[in-house]
């Protein structure tokens, strides 16, 4: 009987100490299996961060106005729906004088007075305000407004004397009419179809002239911003 029961002591002892080791060892697995998950969450982190700068650079190459042709893309009039500003008043009542003291600062190769005037003429309109919805754009002009509807007429590549270039993609008026004018010329430094926070507009009757122009470049922010907010996006870019 004593023989018996120290045989059963032993194989239970056995047997406990197989369990305790099994559970080690399966605790050994999870934190191995923890810390290779831990790794790939932080190659994959870095890996999307790698990828985010890359294409956050890419975004202010293409910006700043250097890019490849095969980049380009048509887009459509959807790009610049909504109601627009000009921000020619601002810089009027000095909304905007923040903006050239910055420039002035960040640049040094005009001072702010300098920076005023070169902006003065760029912004220079008398069209105070823009809506675009499907294919009609209204143009807002000494209190009156001017709706015509537009098709999209392609895109023209320009080189800057700086060595950069811009996209301005076209659209043509489908018929005539009084105060809506045949042509006008977005600009807002994409070159593929995104939704615009702000742009430069020419427009006129002549599609060929319209590209020569470079000193006059009326500028539209949404209409729900103030002066402050469209001060402060300026100076991001």
């Amino acid at each position: 009987m004593k023989s018996t029961k120290v045989k059963w002591l032993s194989i239970l002892t056995a047997g406990l100490l197989l369990t305790g080791c099994q559970a080690a060892d399966s605790k050994k697995e999870n934190a191995s299996t923890e810390v290779s998950t831990t790794k790939q969450d932080a190659d994959s982190h870095s890996h999307e961060s790698e990828h985010n700068h890359a294409h956050d650079e890419e975004k202010e190459k293409i910006y700043a106005g250097y890019f490849e042709d095969s980049q380009i893309q048509d887009r459509s009039l959807s790009d610049w729906e909504g109601d627009w500003q000009s921000v020619y008043p601002y810089l009027l009542d000095g909304t905007l004088d923040e903006v050239f003291a910055h420039k002035a600062q960040q640049k040094g190769d005009k001072t702010e007075e300098e920076y005023k005037a070169y902006y003065e003429t760029g912004y220079k309109t008398d069209t105070d305000r823009i809506v675009i919805k499907g294919n009609d754009v209204t143009f807002f002009k000494n209190g009156k407004a001017y709706t015509g509807k537009y098709q999209y007429d392609g895109y023209e590549i320009l080189t800057y004397e700086r060595g950069n270039r811009g996209v301005r993609y076209i659209f043509k008026s489908t018929e005539p009419k009084e105060g809506v004018p045949p042509y006008i010329q977005f600009s807002d430094h994409s070159i593929s179809p995104n939704d615009a926070d702000h742009y430069h507009l020419y427009w006129g009757e002549d599609r060929k002239a319209l590209l020569e122009e470079v000193t006059n470049w009326p500028t539209f922010y949404p209409s729900k911003l103030d002066g402050h907010a469209i001060a402060h996006e300026m100076m991001a870019h």
